[in-house]
């Protein structure tokens, strides 16, 4: 997937733009004032023979490829940043901005957003835009100044024509890698932003390459654990992920993380979620989900079982989604465990973990109405009820056999629901529709669950409600249309 730029985070507009954003048109009063103001920063600053930002310019409209922007304005917003003492001129006592900074912080604003666009990020890399970071990273001890910075090429890295200029340019892969052992949270956000838009480009293994010492791979691995900025740790999870779609980066990276325990620190990052979140899994539903996301792309990477030493660890999380009472309010976590648990079923020991826990079998089937528009998750279900199910027949006694019936008959709404859905959803040709529930454990799921039916609706000595004869007779007939 390409990665989008992102505008810069400006923390001052200028007094044009906010007066042309808030009123559409200046008041003489206001002319006037605009008037001084001018005069003032005429007196204050070295004139120029560039030209200014357009004053009826927003931000918002820069950043569109349709836009017009005089390539000389572009220059002199390069010019404005070129390296100078701002960090010997910020006093010890104080942290405020310089008369030096404003400017830059402001120049460079706008260039990360202009960068955003192809047109106007072709015309920065032209004009050396580069060289200037390149030479601020270096120089300055600001982290605003090097967020900027790592902002700008972060956008210039989302565009594929500039690939090769970027990781051709002396210095600028290692530089940027280096950042990532900055302490500035904004500063390592826009790091790994930045490296995940590089290593999906072309030239992903001249980035990949500078990733790949242990150093720097236990420095992200650091940054995933212990950060608190939920900002920093959703972008390092990004990260992350890219480099397990990818398959060529997987190639030079993943096998590394693999063996510095990443699917371990995952998993101890759900628990510690999980926990968290105790039984209102509402409170911190954004982190959930990107920290299941997470395990989810791991569960299915080769050899992933192989390399966790938590796994009981990990079922108990995903018995505890799946337990969740408001499932269609984390529907996206909900979605990921059936997925990761689909996957867990590589290992057959998972199954004996699972078998008797009819919590967990309850919670399985009213998950089927929350993922019921996506087909992969509701295949997952199926396929994990097939292999639970199966079970089942083989090894419960006949009171936990009837108990399981008893519960599949109070979900049976769900499970014909789910299986209508199915059949509505899938091929109409016969031959294909029967192939593709053969293959994904429908079938099986069916034929399990019309035996334990039967099974409890032939035994004589069993007192049973109406109500439940009659669910039993419509849920065979659904089941039917399967076998």
């Amino acid at each position: 997937m390409t990665p989008s730029p992102v505008e810069g985070k400006m923390e001052k507009k200028t007094p044009e733009l906010e007066e042309n954003e808030e009123n559409g048109v200046n008041t003489e009063e206001e002319e006037e004032e605009e008037a001084e103001t001018k005069a003032e920063e005429e007196e204050s600053e070295p004139p120029s023979h560039l030209p200014f930002a357009p004053p009826s310019a927003s931000t918002s409209e820069l950043i569109d490829d349709s836009t017009t922007v005089d390539p000389s304005y572009v220059i002199s917003l390069i010019r404005q940043l070129l390296p100078s003492d701002l960090d010997k001129e910020k006093t010890s006592a104080s942290e405020e901005k310089t008369e030096k900074e404003e400017p830059w912080e402001e120049s460079g604003c706008i260039l990360w957003d202009l960068a955003a666009a192809k047109i106007q990020a072709e015309v920065m890399v032209d004009n050396f835009i580069l060289d200037v970071l390149l030479a601020n990273l270096h120089a300055s001890k600001s982290p605003r100044i090097k967020e900027i910075c790592l902002g700008i090429v972060g956008n210039l890295a989302c565009h594929e024509s500039l690939s090769c200029k970027l990781s051709s340019q002396e210095g600028l892969i290692e530089t940027v890698v280096q950042q990532l052992f900055l302490d500035d949270s904004s500063c390592l956000t826009e790091a790994l932003r930045l490296l995940e838009a590089a290593i999906q480009t072309s030239v992903y293994a001249s980035w990949s390459d500078a990733l790949l010492s242990e150093e720097v791979l236990q420095r992200v691995l650091w940054i995933l654990e212990n950060t608190l900025n939920s900002s920093l740790f959703e972008k390092c999870i990004d990260f992350i992920l890219a480099v397990i779609d990818n398959e060529d980066v997987a190639k030079i990276l993943l096998g590394h993380l693999m063996k510095l325990c990443l699917p371990d620190i995952a998993i101890n990052l759900l628990s510690s979620e999980v926990e968290k979140s105790g039984d209102d899994m509402l409170a911190r539903t954004e982190v959930l989900d990107k920290t299941i996301s997470l395990v989810e792309g791991l569960s299915a990477v080769d050899g992933f079982l192989e390399v966790v030493s938590s796994k009981e660890k990990l079922i108990q999380c995903l018995c505890k989604i799946l337990k969740a009472p408001d499932k269609f309010e984390i529907l996206e976590t909900c979605t990921s465990a059936v997925l990761v648990l689909a996957n867990l079923f590589a290992d057959e020991n998972i199954l004996s973990v699972l078998i008797g826990d009819f919590s967990f079998l309850e919670g399985l089937f009213d998950t089927l109405p929350v993922v019921a528009d996506d087909i992969e998750a509701r295949n997952a279900i199926w396929f994990i009820m097939s292999k639970v199910l199966g079970e089942a027949v083989d090894k419960f006694s006949k009171e936990s056999l009837y108990r399981l019936a008893e519960l599949i008959l109070r979900k049976s709404v769900l499970i014909e629901e789910s299986m209508n859905a199915q059949l509505l959803q899938e091929p109409q040709d016969e031959s294909a529709t029967n192939d593709y529930v053969r293959l994904h454990g429908v079938k099986k799921s069916i034929t399990m669950i019309v035996q334990i039916i039967e099974k409890w609706s032939g035994d004589e000595s069993l007192s049973r409600q109406s109500d439940a004869i009659e669910k039993a007779h419509r849920l065979l007939n659904s089941c039917s249309k399967y076998l």
